[in-house]
C-alpha cells in the first residue's frame, strides 16, 4: 500500500499492517511478548492483535500483581455494535482476568459534538443498549467503573488544562482538517485516557483498532509535555480490522449487506456469511487440485477473529482448505451455523444483562 491514511471517524481497510506500525510509531506485537502474557486469548494467540504501545508496562504489572487499569469507551450515537466492538470487549475482559480494573466511559459529549445526539438521548441509549451489550459480550461489571463524559468534571478539566499542549498545526498533522467540535472531542478523549490516573499514577492500557491510534499518540504527546502530573504514558493494544464481507473495506454500516451488526437476527447474520467473499478457485475441480487460498478468504478471517475458539480446529480448517480437501460451500455452511449460534447466545445474554444495569458502579464528578 503506497499511502496509508487512518481516520477515527471513517472506514479504511489497512492492507499492510507493518507499514502502519512504521508510519504511526506503533510497536509490533510478537512471539516474545506473547510468551510473557498469561493465558493469552484468541486475539493474542493468533496475532489479531498486531501492534501495541508500551505493553511491557502492563505485562510487568500483571507479573508483579500491581495495580493497573483498562479504559474503553462507548459511542452512544450508534444504534448497534459491530464485530470490532466485540474485539475491544474481549481485550478488556482478558485484562480484567489478569487483575486489571476497567473504566468504561460513555462518550456522550463526543456524540453531541460530532453526531448531534443530545445528552439525554445518549444516556438513554447507553443504559438501555450499549452497556448491557458490553456485559453480554463478556465485560465483568463487578470489576468495572462506568461514567458519562458530561458527568465527569475531572475529565472535562483535564481537557481544558491540556488544550494548551497541542497546537492547531499539530492537530492537523495528526487528524487532518478538524472543526472545533472534533477538536474538543479529541481533548476530552485525552482526559478520558488519563482519568484512571487522576488519584495516582498507574499503568493504563487502551485496547483499540488502528483507526483510534491517533488518540493514543496525541495523549502520549500531552503527557510528555505537561509537568504538573506524574502520569505514566498510556499503553495500548491494536487489533486488526474485521474486514467487510465483500472484502473491500472494514465493516461499515453504510453497506448493510456486507456488515454484521450486534445484535442481528441470527438467521440473517448466518445467511450473510454464505455470501461472503471466499478464497476459492474458479471451479471445484481446480480447487481440489490446487487447494483454496484461506489467506484471501473473508470467511476464514472471521473464523480466526471471531467464530472458532479452538486453535487446532482452526488449523484443521486451514490445512484442509490448502490441500483441497474441503470446498468453500462447506466452510460457508459452517460459518452460517457458528454465526447464527453466536447471535442466539448473545441475545440471551443481552436480555439477562439488562437486569444488571441498575446495580452498576457509576462515577460522577460534578
Amino acid at each position: 500500500m503506497e499511502k496509508i491514511v487512518i481516520d477515527p471517524w471513517g472506514a479504511t481497510l489497512i492492507e499492510d499492517y507493518q507499514k502502519l506500525i512504521e508510519k504511526y510509531g506503533m510497536e509490533p506485537f510478537d512471539n516474545k511478548l506473547l510468551k510473557k502474557l498469561p493465558n493469552p486469548n484468541r486475539l493474542l494467540r493468533r496475532f489479531v492483535v498486531f501492534g501495541h504501545q508500551d505493553l511491557e508496562k502492563i505485562i510487568d504489572a500483571i507479573k508483579n500483581k500491581e495495580e493497573f487499569a483498562i479504559l474503553t469507551g462507548i459511542m452512544p450515537s450508534a444504534e448497534k455494535l459491530h464485530l470490532g466492538n466485540k474485539m475491544v470487549v474481549e481485550m478488556v475482559k482478558y485484562f480484567q482476568e489478569q487483575g486489571g480494573e476497567a473504566y468504561v466511559l460513555v462518550a456522550d459529549l463526543e456524540a453531541l459534538a460530532t453526531r448531534g445526539i443530545s445528552l439525554e438521548e445518549g444516556e438513554k441509549r447507553a443504559m438501555s443498549f450499549h452497556i448491557p451489550a458490553y456485559i453480554a459480550l463478556g465485560l465483568d461489571p463487578k470489576k468495572t467503573f462506568f461514567y458519562f463524559q458530561s458527568k465527569n468534571k475531572v475529565v472535562r478539566d483535564f481537557a481544558y488544562e491540556f488544550s494548551t499542549k497541542l497546537t492547531l498545526n499539530e492537530f492537523r498533522a495528526i487528524y487532518g482538517e478538524l472543526d472545533a467540535g472534533k477538536i474538543m472531542s479529541v481533548l476530552t478523549q485525552i482526559g478520558d485516557i488519563l482519568y484512571p490516573q487522576a488519584k495516582k499514577p498507574k499503568p493504563v492500557v487502551v485496547p483499540v483498532g488502528p483507526d483510534q491510534s491517533v488518540h493514543i499518540r496525541a495523549c502520549r504527546d500531552v503527557v510528555k509535555r505537561q509537568k504538573k502530573y506524574n502520569f505514566i504514558l498510556p499503553s495500548a493494544t491494536y487489533h486488526k480490522f474485521t474486514p467487510s464481507l465483500d472484502g473491500n473495506i472494514k465493516m461499515s454500516k453504510s453497506k448493510p449487506g456486507s456488515y454484521i451488526s450486534i445484535p442481528e437476527d441470527p438467521e440473517l447474520a448466518g445467511k450473510k456469511m454464505l455470501k461472503a467473499v471466499d478464497g476459492g478457485r474458479k471451479t471445484a475441480e481446480e480447487q481440489r487440485k490446487l487447494g483454496g487460498e484461506p489467506e484471501k478468504c473473508i470467511v476464514f478471517e472471521i473464523f480466526k477473529q471471531h467464530l472458532i475458539e479452538d486453535d487446532k480446529e482452526l488449523d484443521e480448517v486451514y490445512k484442509k482448505c490448502k490441500n483441497g480437501e474441503i470446498l468453500c460451500g462447506e466452510c460457508k455452511l459452517k460459518a452460517y451455523e457458528l454465526m447464527k449460534k453466536f447471535m442466539e447466545e448473545f441475545n440471551k445474554k443481552f436480555e439477562k444483562a439488562k437486569e444488571e444495569v441498575d446495580k452498576l458502579n457509576f462515577i460522577s464528578h460534578f
